[in-house]
Parts: C-alpha cells; sequence; structure tokens
C-alpha cells in the first residue's frame, strides 16, 4: 500500500463539525430513536409515583408483558423486487381521514404526567393530522381540548358512572364541542389493582411526604411545574383526595349494561365504539347491535391481570366481524412496526397511550411531537421494506404470530 502525507483539502472535507445545540430539552428529544429511549428521559425526569402510574398494570402485571412480548413475538414476510419508494401511511377511519394508522389513546390524570397534558396531546395530534381520544378524567376541559385542535378529529371516552346525570352531561357537552366519535368504555366496572400505586402512596392530588421530597431533590423542575401552573380540574370528579383506585372505584358503577349502552347511543349524535372488548361472542354481540366499531383492549393491563391479549384475540375477531365492522386495537404497541403488524392482521386503526404519555413526560408538546415522529419513521420504514406502498396493501400474509405460549383444550362441559 502507497502512503502519502494527507493533503490539508481532505482533512477539511472529513472535518465536518456539527453546531451544539443548546436547548436542553431539544437535545435530550433528538438523542431519543425509539419510544423506549422516550420512556426511559421520562423514568429520569418525573417523580416515582407518577412515572409508576403511566408505567405500571395491575397486580403482577402480567397482562402487560404478555401484550408487548406479542408484538416481539411476530416474524415479518416481505415481498421483494416490489418498489414501494412512496409509502402512504394514511387511513380513513369512522368516516374521516387520519395522515397515520395510530391516534392517541384516552389517558386519565394527565396533568399528574408533565402539566402541559392533553393540551400537549391534542396540539401535537393536529400537527400530525391524527384523532385525540380525551378521557372522561382527563385533567383538561372538553372544550379547551377542542380549542386545541379545532377542525380537526377529536373523540371522547365516556365512563358509565354511578351518577348517570354526570355521563349524561359529559356526553352532551362532547356533542356540543364537535367531537366525532364517542369511546363507551366496558372493562372498568371496578378499579383495577395497580400496587404500584398503592405501594407509592400515589394520590390525587399528590401529597408531599418524606419519601415524595427525597425523590423531588433531583427533579425540581417537576415541582415547580406543578406548583406554579394552574391546579388540577376533572370534568367528571367531584371530590379528589385519595388514590387513584379509591377515585374510581367511587365514580365507577358494576351494574354497566347493554340498557346504558343503548341510552347513550340515543344521546350520541356521532359514531360509537366500544372499548374494551376481550372475547369473540362479545365481539359479535357488539356488531350486530350495530355499533359502528369496537376496540380490542384489555386497558393497558390496568383492569383485569391475565387477560387475553388483544393482538392475540384480533385475528379470531376479524375472521368473524372484519367485514361487518371496524376493528381497532390498543395495549402494548410500543413500535410502528406494532401498528403494521396489527394492520396487515385485519385491525383497521390502533390507539398508543403509554407511548404517548413516556413522549409527554420525556419533554412535554416537544416529546409528544417526537413519539409522533418515531412511530410514523417506524411505520413507513416497515411498510417500505415489507414491500407496499398503502396501508390497503398490508395482508395477513405479511405477518405470522409465533407461539410462545399455547392454549389448552377447553373443558367440555357435562
Amino acid at each position: 500500500m502507497k502512503r502519502q502525507f494527507p493533503r490539508p483539502a481532505e482533512l477539511l472535507e472529513l472535518m465536518q463539525f456539527k453546531a451544539p445545540e443548546l436547548n436542553g430539552r431539544r437535545r435530550r428529544l433528538d438523542a431519543a430513536l425509539t419510544t423506549y429511549d422516550l420512556r426511559r428521559i421520562a423514568q429520569r425526569r418525573t417523580p416515582k409515583a407518577a412515572f409508576d402510574y403511566t408505567d405500571g398494570s395491575a397486580e403482577a402485571e402480567i397482562s402487560l408483558a404478555r401484550a408487548r412480548q406479542a408484538f416481539e413475538d411476530i416474524e415479518f414476510h416481505p415481498d421483494i423486487l416490489r418498489p414501494a419508494a412512496h409509502v402512504d401511511p394514511s387511513v380513513e377511519i369512522l368516516g374521516g381521514p387520519s395522515a397515520l394508522p395510530f391516534g392517541i389513546a384516552p389517558t386519565g390524570f394527565t396533568r399528574l404526567m408533565q402539566t402541559e397534558g392533553e393540551i400537549a396531546g391534542a396540539g401535537a395530534a393536529g400537527a400530525a393530522g391524527i384523532p385525540f381520544t380525551l378521557s372522561t378524567f382527563g385533567t383538561a376541559s372538553i372544550e379547551d381540548v377542542r380549542a386545541a385542535y379545532p377542525g380537526g378529529r377529536t373523540w371522547f371516552q365516556l365512563y358509565v358512572m354511578r351518577d348517570r346525570d354526570v355521563s349524561y352531561g359529559l356526553v352532551e357537552r362532547a356533542a356540543r364541542a364537535g367531537y366525532d366519535t364517542l369511546f363507551f368504555t366496558v372493562d372498568t366496572p371496578i378499579a383495577g389493582n395497580r400496587m404500584r400505586d398503592t405501594r407509592n402512596g400515589f394520590s390525587i392530588p399528590p401529597r408531599l411526604t418524606a419519601r415524595t421530597v427525597l425523590n423531588a431533590i433531583p427533579r425540581p423542575w417537576w415541582w415547580f411545574d406543578f406548583l406554579t401552573t394552574p391546579k388540577l380540574e376533572f370534568a367528571s370528579l367531584t371530590r379528589t383526595g385519595g388514590t387513584v383506585g379509591d377515585l374510581v372505584g367511587a365514580a365507577m358503577d358494576p351494574t354497566i349494561s347493554y340498557e346504558d349502552l343503548d341510552v347513550i347511543r340515543e344521546l350520541w349524535p356521532g359514531k360509537i365504539v366500544v372499548k374494551g372488548v376481550q372475547n369473540l361472542p362479545d365481539a359479535v354481540r357488539l356488531i350486530d347491535r350495530g355499533v359502528d366499531g369496537i376496540v380490542l383492549s384489555n386497558h393497558g393491563g390496568r383492569q383485569l391481570d391475565r387477560a387475553p391479549v388483544p393482538f392475540q384475540l384480533l385475528p379470531r375477531v376479524v375472521r368473524e366481524v372484519g367485514r361487518d365492522a371496524t376493528v381497532m386495537l390498543d395495549t402494548g404497541i410500543m413500535n410502528g412496526a406494532d401498528v403494521v403488524a396489527s394492520l396487515a392482521l385485519g385491525a383497521k386503526f390502533t390507539l398508543v397511550g403509554r407511548a404517548y404519555l413516556y413522549g409527554l413526560m420525556a419533554g412535554g408538546r416537544e416529546g409528544v411531537d417526537r413519539m409522533i415522529a418515531i412511530m410514523r419513521s417506524e411505520i413507513v420504514r416497515t411498510m417500505s421494506l415489507l414491500g407496499v406502498s398503502s396501508v390497503a396493501e398490508l395482508e395477513p400474509r405479511h405477518v405470522t404470530q409465533l407461539a410462545r405460549l399455547t392454549r389448552a383444550e377447553p373443558p367440555r362441559s357435562e
């Protein structure tokens, strides 16, 4: 090999210095390449009780672990020599457009995670052209969220409360404000046993104890934001003080039934979707009753631990009702590839909750923008590598669900 002294001009070509990013928030977010990166930033910047409320689930947290494992246990089958240089990830869902095949799921007590709360989520969803869903237990009003996303797709998630008039009033307010879809949620007749919250003494509003003060020392910005911004308010709670489980348990009604669904359908002028479906017979029964869609969901593993994994239930439900109904999915989605796999197996749309909150805790509105950008890049890249240019081209043949757990034969009746 002949050697020579490096030429100054060649050295200058190699020495490309990037201007340093002086904005600390932007620097952190730019370094996040995955939703799990956002989760790690969120954990560093958020008090333990608030982070664990988002990150945790019920009992031993088996349902959530299985849901995430199910997405990892897939095999993609790409087509070769099928150019997909221009990928369009947009979809039509529930009578309107979405620029991406996922929307923001309803999350409760959101300003406890980060003070920008639902306003940041709605603003980011609006900028991305995707739907935003406000929870009954949201910390921004129905009207304020709509104002943050004027002219866009806003959906409202409804719990049927012990005081039915409270629920009816929320339905009427959402309709007047211009929300186009109502999510009638059925998987929370009582509160699940979220043990992280109990162990952390997580309450609404947060209480200053020796433990929380010690935990706050390396996170003064969170407490500064919390103490210098408007007081938390809830559209549906008439009282605060107690754990989240206490508050949810006091508000929920375990007698919720199909009669309640019929009443709400009479009140609601737009699309109605039932969220929290966890078996095939219920899916069939709801579609036969004429609802506009269903969400396969075990509430992010936060209610009944060891509940069915929605992604594993999806193919059976789609085979039975997919031609007649809009089947959507949540729980466990952390990567755009999870979204693509769900669409390939027949879901019309997906919802992300924890991923949105990780972005919010990592950097407020900019963090949610970053989460959406990460998910979008993962969706487009996965579709391109599969050889598909649009969501409509995704088919079950593109995905195999690998079996880590197998079902035993059901017991025979006598």
